[in-house]
């Protein structure tokens, strides 16, 4: 009888073990969806501004039409990317085709002077700001997830219950694809 006393006992504790390893992945996953969904957010008013920059710009310089249909083409990828490694394969190639916008634009004094440019400039600033927290925040959220699946004894139930690690939103490419784009004129 006390041998069943403490196997049920045992199987009680290994039970609420398990539920609370699982509850505890469960949380940190929906972190990680929510976090991704404020990069996406500020990525989506990202896409919303560089059409109306394109445009400012296009006004000025009629013959850069390489460069706008480069940055129509990378913001279209950007928007279409299905993944987080996709999303960042498209982001790079976002930026440095804003980078060459801003290098068209820089060519053109009036239009660095004119209001409606200086507005969306410092739409983009702060819009580029918000995009850097939202990523280190995923960041930060994906490594709390990562380091609890992989902690003893949660990476047997993580990887019994199919929870998997999660893909860091990082830059990828060019040497410069790390700096910021330049919006200042």
């Amino acid at each position: 009888m006390p041998g069943l006393i403490i196997l049920g006992v045992a199987v009680v504790l290994i039970a609420v073990f398990l539920i609370v390893i699982y509850n505890s992945l469960v949380q940190l996953r929906q972190r990680v969806q929510n976090s991704w969904s404020q990069v996406d957010v500020q990525l989506k008013r990202r896409y919303d501004l560089i059409p109306n920059l394109v445009n400012a710009v296009k006004g000025y310089a009629q013959h850069e039409k390489s460069t706008f249909e480069t940055v129509t083409q990378a913001r279209n990828k950007a928007i279409n990317a299905g993944n987080v490694r996709e999303q960042m394969q498209a982001e790079n190639m976002l930026s440095n085709a804003l980078r060459s916008l801003f290098a068209v634009a820089e060519a053109y004094p009036e239009l660095k002077a004119n209001t409606n440019f200086l507005q969306l400039q410092a739409e983009l600033t702060d819009t580029e700001s918000k995009i850097a927290y939202s990523r280190q925040f995923y960041n930060d959220t994906v490594q709390k997830f990562n380091t609890k699946i992989e902690l003893f004894p949660n990476n047997l139930v993580a990887g019994i219950l199919g929870f998997a690690m999660v893909d860091y939103f990082t830059l990828q490419g060019e040497p410069d694809a790390r700096q910021a784009v330049r919006v200042e004129f």
